[in-house]
């Protein structure tokens, strides 16, 4: 499924807050992002569409099997190509943070599956 760059930082956003609290409500991703609730709200929908997440009565947000899936691998690329940027490259850490934010959405399997062996060997 094609899914926009803000449609996985939402997703791992969730993943994140809900490995942190055990417990994510639009407020929390609002809060976390510093967005709008109805930009959140907005966001949550087009994830409940694409079946990512379901909401249930008391507003908790719940990633659904799929989109459990999808932010554990947004996170991995992430975590992977921040520790890439510090550990191979020197970069400083918050240089390295934001650059493995914009690379995780763009960077092709092939090449993120390249780097992962470079640092598995070395």
């Amino acid at each position: 499924m094609a899914l926009l760059e803000s449609g996985e930082n939402y997703l791992e956003t969730i993943l994140l807050l809900e490995r942190k609290t055990g417990f994510v409500r639009s407020i929390d991703v609002a809060t976390e992002l510093n967005f709008t609730k109805a930009s959140v709200s907005r966001a949550m929908s087009n994830l409940k569409k694409e079946n990512f997440i379901v909401v249930n009565k008391d507003g908790q947000i719940i990633l659904t099997a799929s989109g459990k899936a999808r932010a554990e691998e947004i996170l991995d690329r992430h975590e992977t190509l921040t520790k890439f940027l510090l550990d191979y490259l020197k970069v400083p850490q918050d240089i390295a943070e934001k650059d493995a934010c914009r690379i995780e959405h763009v960077i092709s399997t092939e090449t993120f599956n390249g780097i992962k062996n470079i640092m598995k060997n070395n």
